[in-house]
């Protein structure tokens, strides 16, 4: 590991004009970064601590939503009895990702800006666009059962890791935070990240020095919240394919909410809201369902040992879809 220097930071201004400077970075719980340190994938001329910031809070909105301290650990989050109550989809994704030490360091900011865990990523004696842009990437015909089929480029097939983030795109969060200037903005959660294109190591739309303090959810989604994940294993391991979902159905049976987002598929946290379009208002049946398969895959692209999750998102569509309408009609029928 490089030397650098180390800044403790007091308040979110002094922190992001701390950070401005080339090469500095923030840390909070580190559960990411500390690694790529450790393999010198990142090299920080300086880390600005932030933890001493009063970001931890978890408070209700005027408009009956959360705002959520970029310092809430993911273990807080995913137990706060309003996010249980209110978004249990938040909830069950945090809870489906990593091992309960990692989540009661890893912060709500941090999760959003995990890297990808693309193998040739991680090889530092091994070309990689995002690593050192222009050097190539040998994913694409190389090892990529894990990479994304989604949203990817000629430079880059990398898959986004996060669970948490997908259910935050499904729940339409917004990300608030503060500049080198001073300044703030807030940054819809489906605008925040950069597809690949040619530049694949620009990862978010993030600034220089710009710091994450809150994070907005709306007000809660009426419907069944579920978290699927499919993976290799039962835990600590990354989502080969997953699915956040709200479905809510009517009293004659047909979809009448219908909320999408994958993971493990897309360069990004991936939605379509075509696709939602598509089933809502229909009874979910086959025909529908392939429909919306093919709508949503339709420009999906397999590099040989990643095509499987093509098929396999299709096959958890349907399922999500028709287990929705199984559950949702027999609580109905049942009142």
């Amino acid at each position: 590991m490089k030397r650098f220097d180390y800044i403790r930071a007091d308040a979110p201004e002094q922190a992001a004009t701390s950070a401005s400077a080339k090469a500095a970075f923030f840390i909070a719980g580190g559960t990411n970064l500390l690694d790529l340190m450790k393999l010198e994938i990142e090299t920080p001329s300086t880390l600005v601590d932030v933890n001493r910031l009063e970001l931890e809070q978890i408070e209700e909105t005027a408009e009956g939503g959360l705002r959520i301290g970029t310092l809430v650990s993911n273990s807080d989050l995913a137990a706060h009895p309003t996010v249980i109550a209110n978004y249990p989809v938040l909830s069950r994704a945090i809870l489906a990702g990593a091992t309960g030490q990692l989540r009661n360091k890893a912060t709500t900011g941090g999760n959003f800006l995990q890297r990808t865990r693309c193998y040739y990523f991680y090889q530092t004696d091994s070309p990689c666009n995002k690593r050192e842009p222009g050097t190539g990437c040998p994913a694409i015909n190389g090892e990529n059962r894990s990479l994304a089929i989604l949203g990817t480029s000629d430079a880059c097939i990398a898959q986004h890791p996060s669970d948490m983030a997908v259910a935050m795109r499904l729940l339409d969060a917004t990300i608030e935070t503060v500049k080198a200037d001073g300044s703030t903005r807030a940054i819809a959660v489906k605008d925040f990240y950069c597809l690949p294109k040619d530049t694949p190591h620009i990862e978010t739309v993030l600034e220089s020095g710009e710091l994450i303090t809150h994070v907005v959810l709306p007000a809660p989604i009426k419907g069944m919240h579920t978290y699927d994940k499919v993976r290799d294993r039962a835990s600590y391991a990354f989502a080969l394919v997953s699915c956040a979902s709200v479905i809510e159905v009517d009293d004659t049976g047909n979809l009448a909410t219908v909320r999408l987002a994958f993971g493990g598929i897309g360069s990004q946290p991936w939605r379509n809201e075509d696709v939602e379009a598509l089933l809502t208002g229909s009874t979910g049946d086959d025909d529908t369902i392939k429909q919306a398969a093919d709508l949503l895959l339709k420009d999906a692209k397999g590099h040989g040992q990643n095509d499987f999750k093509i098929p396999l998102t299709r096959r958890l569509l349907k399922q999500v879809i028709q287990r929705a309408l199984a559950d949702i009609l027999l609580v109905k029928r049942g009142a």
